[in-house]
């Protein structure tokens, strides 16, 4: 069998706050620092979806591009993009938003969407520095 990856990069902008409720405003400050901030901070986020499959005789493809794209935009971009991740995303009202949180949510919504014959991955810069990827 041969595999091919392919690999989908998108932009979205979004605001959270790093906080966990259950630790003193001190501890908070402590391990989040200005990421604590009671009124959030925004960041500009890379997303790259990495899928692996075998090329399908019939198209050429291992999976249709325009149909990852439409996935993205519909289940991750209209979701996150431009929203305060802990006020606007469900998921995050009781999860703190980490980069590290982010990126297996963005895996498990796609996860469900995409066929699992095709191994995913889901890589999430944060910053230019910063940046995660799940699984490993």
């Amino acid at each position: 069998m041969r595999k091919v990856a392919v690999l989908r990069k998108e932009h979205f902008n979004a605001a959270h706050r790093l906080h966990n409720p259950n630790i003193s405003s001190s501890e908070n400050v402590k391990i989040f620092g200005k990421c604590n901030n009671a009124n959030g901070h925004g960041h500009n986020y890379d997303l790259t979806i990495r899928l692996v499959g075998e090329v399908d005789p019939k198209t050429g493809y291992v999976f249709d591009m325009k149909v990852l794209s439409d996935l993205i935009k519909e289940h991750i971009l209209d979701r996150f993009d431009h929203k305060n991740l802990n006020l606007d995303v469900e998921e995050f009202k009781t999860l703190n938003p980490t980069a590290e949180n982010i990126v297996i949510t963005i895996y498990d919504i796609l996860r469900a969407k995409i066929d699992a014959r095709f191994e995913l991955k889901v890589l999430l810069h944060e910053t230019e520095r910063n940046f995660v990827e799940y699984p490993i």
